[in-house]
């Protein structure tokens, strides 16, 4: 298949789900979990698990980095904005995110804060360059996926000399937060859920490839499909994994192999590894403190690494009371189990990370579930 619309096939879709259905054993859970909010989003709007056998059942797990970011960087963020004056760029997506009493960066930027949106960290260097007599701090968030243009950005504004700019670096790692799922008792606040495979990463898994999650077949006998964002890769992954259990397999497959390979992209690793290094530890909202779960810049950056150049210390901040946010993150909880969802936390007034990114499981269901919600409770 080479166009978009041969993925979307419903008629394909319909033959995949015969055979997953043929295939499943009765009196079998198959309890999968799609860790990227990609793939979330495409179950939720292609109404995928009503293809699915009532066995086969979908978990939800971390989304996207929005869902993921704590509540104190961002709070960090909205400091640097409105106490040390800088301008503060970011991605659109991360402007929505709740903060600590009631406030995001978009109604930090209401009050007076100098916060834009910028769709890349090349933006944001050019406004350093525009504006010589302003500090301008980008700050950064993404999975690896958008890491390599952090770390490019921050080696361009080294070479040129651009003093005026730094980097809030929030870049985070998914195999750490895998790992962190299957086996850390702390993130289990939330309760456990049985796992018997992943699908992995799509855009992630470009860059990284398939061989960081071998280590999550071979030690936790779990077995991991790399696959697309598209309702037919996701089908197929599906079925690939249901093919494992049943055999008793568990080895990293890729589905999507017309873009990821094993290895990865190494020109972007390199670039990566010239100008980050690991954080001991990271705080994940919903998942608690990671260990080596996150990136910050390496010492031969100093001077444009804004926690470095501002001082900053990070302070944990506890989400919302009655925001089940931690545990749909962890696929513990559902989002029609949060009594916020819907009334009190809807995608224009979001009060959990979960509501913000349309990949955040919140927002998928909200957009394509919560009717069907209304029909269970109705029959």
């Amino acid at each position: 298949m080479k166009y978009i619309d041969e993925f979307r096939d419903g008629d394909r879709a319909r033959h995949i789900a015969a055979n997953i259905a043929a295939e499943v054993r009765p009196g079998t859970s198959y309890n999968f979990m799609e860790f990227c909010g990609g793939h979330t989003h495409a179950i939720s709007r292609y109404g995928l698990t009503d293809m699915l056998p009532a066995n086969v059942q979908m978990i939800h797990g971390p989304g996207c980095p929005v869902c993921v970011l704590p509540i104190g960087r961002i709070d960090m963020a909205i400091q640097l904005a409105m106490t040390r004056g800088v301008i503060l760029c970011t991605y659109g997506d991360t402007m929505r995110v709740p903060a600590s009493e009631g406030l995001s960066l978009i109604k930090a930027k209401a009050r007076g804060g100098d916060i834009r949106m910028v769709y890349s960290a090349a933006d944001a260097l050019h406004l350093a360059e525009q504006n010589p007599t302003r500090e301008v701090v980008f700050f950064a968030i993404g999975f690896e996926t958008t890491t390599p243009p952090t770390a490019l950005v921050l080696r361009d504004a080294q070479a040129r000399a651009v003093k005026n700019f730094s980097v809030l670096c929030c870049h985070v790692l998914t195999p750490a937060a895998i790992t962190h799922i299957l086996e850390a008792a702390e993130a289990r606040q939330y309760g456990t859920i049985p796992i018997d495979g992943f699908i992995g990463p799509a855009h992630v898994s470009i860059i990284i490839g398939t061989q960081p999650y071998e280590h999550f077949a071979e030690t936790y006998s779990k077995p991991v499909v790399i696959t697309g964002f598209e309702p037919l890769d996701v089908m197929q992954g599906i079925l690939m994994l249901v093919r494992q259990v049943n055999a008793g397999r568990a080895v990293v497959e890729n589905e999507f192999s017309r873009v990821v390979t094993r290895e990865g992209n190494l020109t972007a690793q390199a670039l990566m590894s010239q100008v980050f290094e690991l954080r001991d530890s990271f705080e994940w909202r919903g998942l608690g403190e990671v260990p080596c779960s996150a990136l910050k810049i390496r010492s031969a950056y100093a001077d444009w690494d804004a926690e470095r150049k501002f001082d900053l210390h990070y302070s944990s901040v506890p989400d919302h009371k009655q925001c089940e946010c931690g545990a749909i993150l962890r696929g513990v909880k559902r989002p029609a189990d949060c009594k916020l969802f819907g009334t009190v936390c809807t995608p224009e007034s979001p009060m959990g990370s979960c509501m913000v990114s349309n990949e955040g499981a919140c927002a998928a269901h909200y957009s394509y579930g919560r009717f069907r919600d209304i029909a269970v409770v109705s029959a």
